[in-house]
């Protein structure tokens, strides 16, 4: 049974390009997904009356797919887990990012069966099914980059977010004295003007709201510079970090050669203790870093939650010791 369990954990919780059943499942899972997208959209169009049978037909046996396969990742979230005691690892998947999206992608379809009252309202979370798609994408390169970039720079990047959102009050403060005299229907208090300054300095300007007076036109042209640069910075932020990390991958033999960092390589053998854990479970010492991981033609840039798998080749940064 244990047996059976690791090869299904495998197949269903790892997305593995080398293993021929496990990219069919994750390929299987993307077509129902679709097919479930679209028959809810469909849904919407009077010109799906005829077809109301046909969409229920569809919706019913996709979430019995998705209730499947959700029962099976908690039966092997053990292997998820391997630290973790069995509930304990279900658990912490059932609160899991992707343990949570996964279970509204079919919790709605029951929740009107037990709460008839509530059916329109449990229908809206069915929209949440589209982030699975993510998932499928976790394993590989390009989406471990954005995660990686996104956690590296997480500081910088909430620093501009709350500089955008002190600018946005201050604006709002600017307009209400300039503006609430002339047209106190839309700049009724201090806060009043958030709206108005959310869509400027966001450079979307809808113009449901917009200064009449001279001097609130001044500062609306300000408010508008200053936007469009405060609205550049953590896009320049991201874009430094995406350039970090590919040269960082780029120059690892040069980093070898007259340098304080030592490269390690490790293959992952099917019984390395490693095998089939989470970066973020694997205690390393503070000196050492996981720079790439080679995962047949591919190299992944990793971060905390990429799984190793049998095959894997990892390199890690390896401070010297100075003697």
């Amino acid at each position: 049974m244990h047996g059976i369990k690791k090869k299904i954990f495998n197949i269903i919780q790892i997305g593995n390009k080398n293993d021929i059943p496990s990219t069919l499942f994750d390929y299987g899972i993307v077509a129902v997904i679709a097919v479930n997208l679209f028959a809810t959209l469909f849904s919407t169009f009077e010109a799906s009356a005829p077809y109301t049978g046909m969409i229920n037909t569809i919706e019913t046996v996709t979430v019995i797919i998705f209730t499947v396969e959700y029962i099976l990742r908690l039966w092997t979230s053990e292997n998820l887990y391997p630290a973790s005691a069995r509930g304990v690892a279900v658990l912490r998947y059932i609160f899991s990012f992707y343990g949570l999206i996964e279970l509204f992608t079919f919790l709605p379809f029951y929740l009107p069966f037990i709460f008839p009252a509530g059916a329109v309202a449990f229908r809206m979370f069915r929209v949440i099914r589209i982030l699975r798609l993510f998932k499928i994408n976790a394993q590989y390169d390009a989406f471990n980059v954005i995660i990686s970039v996104l956690k590296d720079k997480r500081n910088q990047l909430l620093s501009s977010i709350a500089m955008i959102l002190i600018l946005m009050v201050s604006a709002s403060l600017c307009m209400y004295s300039l503006e609430h005299e002339a047209q106190p229907e839309h700049f009724q208090n201090a806060f009043s003007g958030i709206w108005w300054a959310a869509s400027t300095l966001l450079t979307i300007g809808y113009g449901d709201i917009y200064p009449v007076t001279i001097a609130g036109k001044i500062m609306a042209i300000i408010i508008s510079f200053l936007g469009v640069g405060m609205v550049a910075v953590p896009t320049g932020i991201i874009s430094a970090g995406f350039v970090e990390h590919y040269t960082r991958a780029c120059d690892l033999p040069a980093l070898k050669q007259g340098s304080s960092l030592e490269l390690i390589t490790y293959n992952i053998s099917p019984d390395h203790p490693w095998a089939n854990r989470a970066l973020n479970e694997i205690n390393l010492p503070r000196h050492e870093i996981v720079a790439m991981i080679i995962r047949g033609s591919e190299e992944l840039i990793p971060h905390g939650g990429t799984t190793l798998l049998p095959e894997d080749t990892v390199i890690i940064y390896k401070k010297k010791q100075i003697s």
